[in-house]
């Protein structure tokens, strides 16, 4: 997932939305963004430790686990992402090495090294603007979107416990900003902030990441790593709004919460 690459999107799909609702009557924005609640509470959560290493799923084993649309309540669920989204590993280069597991997580691909992985897509429903706000708030409110990409990793061995020490660690080392290259892509993080992790995990980490996009916007990006036994569930998300506008969002915790319990 590239958050500079999805501005561009989603500044062209706002001039189209604009140009649109110049001519209609125009709709409401629900506003700003809700704010990711519990800023600042402390990562790497843990629900309940582990006594072993869990073994591995199987690739079978994660493709079945994996969401598909009959998982969820609202929005598309795409179980082949486009291959411009589709990030390997090596295609990710942080400039400093130690922001590498957060470089990873942001592009949308695996930290540390599973046995297995298998990829999904989510996008959210829209909410239909309102009939009488002004053409700028009612296009921000039809690109209120929500966009995850999930991945899901099993390893052996104690892999995802470590992968989550480095992502934990990586937080707090990279707090003041990174930045990395994906798919020939420059990324710019100005801060990276830890939030409330949710719950149902053995360990969960949430993160807010500040892109330094074009136009001196500053876009949030959402991201939560959750780990149940030897598999991590990683997801990070923007919106097409925040895209545009640098507001704030809540990242939709439904989908990690229907992936956890397909992992059950």
């Amino acid at each position: 997932m590239r958050p500079i690459a999805v501005r561009r999107a989603a500044l062209a799909a706002s001039a189209a939305a604009l140009a649109l609702l110049a001519t209609a009557c125009g709709g409401s924005s629900d506003g700003g963004d809700k704010a990711d609640e519990g800023k600042g509470a402390q990562a790497g959560k843990t629900a309940a430790a582990t006594p072993a290493a869990a073994k591995a799923l199987t690739a079978a084993e994660l493709e079945k686990a994996a969401l598909t649309q009959q998982d969820v309540k609202s929005g598309t669920v795409a179980t082949k992402v486009p291959a411009k989204d589709d990030i390997a590993q090596d295609q990710v280069k942080a400039d400093d090495g130690a922001c590498a597991p957060l470089a990873f997580l942001q592009s949308g691909t695996y930290v540390g090294k599973p046995a297995a992985t298998v990829k999904r897509a989510w996008t959210g429903t829209a909410k239909k603007p309102a009939a009488n706000a002004n053409p700028e708030d009612a296009m921000l409110a039809a690109l209120n979107t929500p966009k995850v990409q999930l991945t899901l990793a099993s390893y052996e061995n104690g892999g995802a416990e470590q992968a989550m020490k480095d992502l934990t660690a990586a937080a707090g080392k990279c707090a003041g900003g990174f930045s990395y290259t994906a798919a020939g892509e420059k990324t710019k993080d100005v801060k990276v902030t830890t939030t409330t992790a949710p719950e149902g995990a053995d360990e969960a980490l949430a993160l807010t990441l500040i892109v330094d996009a074009e136009e001196g916007v500053k876009v949030p990006v959402k991201a939560v790593v959750a780990r149940k036994g030897s598999t991590l569930v990683l997801l990070p998300a923007i919106n097409l709004a925040s895209a545009v506008s640098g507001k704030d969002f809540a990242f939709p915790t439904e989908i990690l919460q229907a992936q956890l319990a397909k992992l059950a």
